[in-house]
């Protein structure tokens, strides 16, 4: 198990062959400000504002603790964006800038660096602080 932040703990964190497992403490509060803390240092190259990232990843939500979406569920299908584009969320553009190729960061992600007060497609509220772990390809 590892902690990444306080009321986060990763199972299986230094396996990035396998989905990780997230669970949040949902009886915490949540951060105000976005947090990144690399899991695995990865020793490839290194993300930049206007690189392209594949990345894999699973996201959970902090206030219900369940899972809402992750890429090792699509046969695990990396997901590819430009960096700092506006094409993800702002916490996803902020977040993975750094991470190097063979690493796993876990980012939490504020409501003003996710979906705000729109919540997402039904399946993310409104004012909900996300939870990734992302795997730099």
């Amino acid at each position: 198990m590892t902690s990444g932040h306080p009321g986060v703990t990763v199972d299986g964190a230094e396996d990035l062959s396998a989905k990780p497992a997230v669970t949040v403490q949902t009886d915490t509060a949540p951060p105000t400000d976005l947090v990144t803390h690399d899991l695995v240092e990865g020793d490839g190259a290194e993300i930049a504002h206007g690189d392209t990232a594949d990345v894999q990843y699973v996201g959970v939500s902090w206030s219900t603790g369940n899972e809402f979406d992750s890429s090792w569920d699509r046969g695990a299908q990396p997901f590819s964006f430009p960096v700092g584009a506006g094409r993800v969320i702002g916490g996803w553009d902020k977040g993975v800038q750094g991470m190097r190729a063979g690493g796993r960061r876990l980012l939490v992600i504020p409501p003003h660096l996710g979906y705000g007060s729109r919540g997402a497609g039904g399946v993310i509220g409104p004012d909900e602080t996300l939870v990734f772990v992302v795997d730099a390809l």
